[in-house]
């Protein structure tokens, strides 16, 4: 399946939650044929990321509906601005104006906390990442929203890239054979997580592509760094806020990735206006 199929497929599920069998309220008071418009405004400042998605809601109720895009998706807008001016069928704008807006507040949210750290860490070269940590069934729009708020994505799921975490290295019985495993088994990229000096001293002698410092402060994190000395990428994760994100990207590590982009974001505020035929 593509992902405009799985797009389609999942757009249909959330209409299906919404409606259930059908739109009493909508069904009872507006004719059939009754067409108007509507414009879709921004109650807040941020970044809008899902316009893509809120139309499909729209065109999965009518196939003639128009969608106009006023704000693309990665722009910043204002409170007031308009983001986009739907037409069609009235019984469609009002039974999806909750799916649409659902989706829109959600992934807007998204992308403008990912705007927020990306500006925080100023031009230090450092990138930042989102996590696995994601709503499930939505990761492909969430990590979506995150590119649209200036982030990038790590890993879209566990088959892309061999993450060798505590668990995996207690379990194989060291770095080493941990490492030796994954890259008998798999040629997909590794890496590493390390929780001190001598994990990273390790980690440093095998064959891998990045190594993850895990909950280190910030004076750790500088050394770490001064001692790979660019031999390989570095990532720092760990209770990731706005204020300290700065100073640890000022350390030089080329990677932070934070969870909190898709499970601690709060949804941009957005609502439907209808303006009638």
């Amino acid at each position: 399946m593509n992902d405009s199929d799985n797009m389609k497929d999942r757009i249909k599920a959330y209409l299906k939650e919404d409606i259930g069998t059908e739109d009493i309220t909508t069904n009872a008071i507006v004719p059939g044929d009754h067409v108007s418009k509507a414009r879709i405004i921004a109650k807040e400042d941020g970044v809008i990321a899902g316009n893509v998605f809120a139309a499909g809601v729209f065109m999965e109720l009518d196939d003639r509906f128009s969608y106009e895009e006023v704000a693309y998706d990665g722009k910043y807008v204002k409170k007031g601005d308009v983001i986009a001016i739907v037409q069609g069928k009235t019984r469609a704008i009002l039974t999806g104006e909750r799916v649409a807006l659902n989706i829109l507040q959600r992934l807007s949210g998204i992308a403008t906390l990912t705007k927020r750290f990306v500006d925080a860490i100023g031009n230090t070269g450092t990138k930042i990442l989102d996590t696995r940590k994601t709503s499930p069934g939505h990761r492909i729009a969430e990590k979506y929203a995150v590119k649209m708020g200036g982030g990038d994505n790590h890993r879209i799921d566990l088959s892309v890239m061999a993450l060798i975490k505590e668990n995996h290295i207690a379990v194989a019985g060291s770095i080493k054979q941990a490492v030796k495993k994954v890259r008998a088994y798999s040629k997909v990229p590794v890496e590493v997580e390390v929780k001190n000096m001598e994990e990273l001293k390790q980690a440093l002698d095998e064959d891998i592509d990045r190594i993850l410092l895990d909950n280190w402060d910030t004076k750790s994190t500088r050394e770490a760094v001064l001692y790979v000395n660019k031999r390989i990428p570095l990532e720092s994760s760990g209770n990731m806020t706005l204020e300290r994100v700065a100073e640890v990207a000022k350390t030089g590590v080329d990677f932070i990735s934070i969870g909190a982009l898709t499970h601690s974001f709060k949804s941009l505020d957005i609502s439907l206006l209808h303006e009638g035929v």
